[in-house]
């Protein structure tokens, strides 16, 4: 194509020149990429977990102590998210993505080499670094090449990674522990991170906004031509602004305050919640009798009915949010409850953890999605962004407050109980903030709805 032909001159956004197209090979490679990635992060968050066991018994250690080592992990995901973010702004997604994975990689191959609980939790807090670092390269590269129309769902499909990571996890450590030990799973989880690198140096772009930014037209040039859009419009891709970032006190002003108070409150509690049960399922079954594969097995269905339930609440909460997720926390909490009670028997405690992830987690799933919708397009990133900060500190809570319980001698129905009333807290801030936020805002909107009908 000539570098004269009309309209290859006029400035334009990357997001232009995607609009109107079907997502292409390229484009669905890119994705799977991301996906993967965080099938890494989901994979390594469970299996610390599942091998816990295992680890203590080589140790000498006590298992209820390993609530620092499962929040120690999370907390350099927060920290990594933060640094690597920055950088990644400066110096480019791709770099900055590729030293993540390595970070991953090593932090995982090297874990079966630890001795101690204070040489292990240095490893995971550095393998936290890299997973968290990942994650902001994931989710700006995801959302640049996918089309506008399809972004949210495309970033929310390359998230379902996540869950599918630790489902898979815990099927292969069915496998691969009881065969091979503990050490096989990270040995595993470190073999793939390292097959990733060479896929991502070859097989995936730069951030577009980035290498605009950078007026670097080849590099721009090269992406087009393996998105089989002309070349010649490198020159005239202009950058995507910077998303806007409102100051965090708007998040308190006209009418604002208890709603966002009531979703940090419910994310908090959702996350503590979330990685308690998905860090001390597999070592409480082992606790109360039960094998270690029935253990895996019970935060596989975890896993498995999160995703169920977000795709089945999903159906209803866009009409009914309010009832939608209050319902979902309530008779998760009834699940959660109910694991302790049953957690000597296989059967019964496969079936109350597929049923809390159904409910509980789901319902989570179901606030994120509403945090989103909230706030206005020019608050949404710092009202998002701060609500998932602030619900970071209840994932990292949740492991740690486990572990106090079961070293304090807490027996496991007592402790169950305690997180099912955690879940019955969040139903509460949910209930509040649909009386006093949500129905006002429909009772506010409805009279423009009419005017707007008419």
């Amino acid at each position: 194509m000539s570098s004269t032909a009309p309209g290859l001159s006029e400035a334009r956004s990357f997001d232009s020149l995607l609009e109107g197209r079907s997502i292409g090979r390229f484009q669905v490679l890119i994705i799977s990429v991301c996906a993967v990635i965080s099938m890494v992060d989901g994979f390594d968050t469970q299996v610390i977990a599942l091998a816990a066991n295992g680890i203590a018994q080589q140790f000498g250690a006590n298992v209820a102590d390993f609530g620092p080592i499962f929040g120690i992990g999370l907390f350099g995901g927060l920290v990594g998210a933060i640094v690597f973010g920055l950088l990644g702004d400066r110096f480019g997604r791709k770099p900055v993505l590729l030293i993540s994975v390595a970070i991953v990689a090593i932090g995982s191959l090297v874990t079966p080499f630890t001795e101690t609980t204070t040489t292990l939790l240095i490893v995971r807090f550095v393998t936290g670094l890299g997973l968290g670092g990942a994650l902001p390269g994931v989710i700006s590269l995801t959302s640049e090449y996918a089309p506008v129309r399809r972004r949210a769902a495309t970033v929310a499909l390359m998230f379902c990674g996540f869950p599918l990571g630790a489902v898979v996890g815990g099927l292969l450590s069915t496998v691969l522990i009881p065969a091979f030990g503990w050490a096989s799973v990270f040995w595993l989880g470190g073999l793939v991170p390292v097959i990733l690198i060479p896929v991502i140096v070859f097989a995936i772009p730069e951030s577009v906004r980035f290498l605009s930014m950078r007026s670097d037209k080849r590099a721009l040039a090269r992406v087009l031509k393996r998105l089989r859009l002309p070349e010649e419009y490198a020159p005239s891709i202009q950058p995507a602004p910077a998303e806007e970032r409102a100051p965090l006190p708007s998040l308190f002003t006209q009418g604002r305050a208890v709603g966002t108070l009531m979703l940090w409150l419910i994310l908090l509690l959702s996350l503590l919640m979330t990685y308690f049960l998905t860090n001390w399922i597999p070592l409480v079954a082992t606790q109360n009798g039960l094998d270690a594969r029935t253990g895996i097995l019970g935060a596989v269905m975890l896993n498995l009915g999160s995703i169920v339930g977000s795709i089945v609440l999903g159906r209803f909460v866009r009409a009914r949010p309010t009832a939608t997720i209050v319902a979902g926390y309530l008779l998760g909490a009834v699940a959660i409850a109910a694991i302790g009670q049953v957690a000597h028997s296989a059967p019964g405690l496969l079936i109350t953890t597929f049923l809390a992830g159904f409910f509980a987690i789901g319902a989570q799933l179901c606030t994120v999605g509403l945090c989103a919708t909230f706030y206005s397009d020019a608050l949404r990133a710092t009202g998002v962004g701060s609500a998932m900060g602030v619900a970071r500190l209840g994932a990292i809570l949740g492991p740690v407050i486990g572990g106090v319980l079961l070293a304090g001698g807490v027996s496991t129905p007592i402790v169950f109980v305690v997180i099912a009333i955690v879940s019955v807290v969040a139903a509460l801030a949910m209930l509040v903030m649909g009386l006093l936020v949500l129905r006002r805002r429909s009772v506010q909107t409805a009279p423009r709805a009419a005017v707007a009908h008419a």
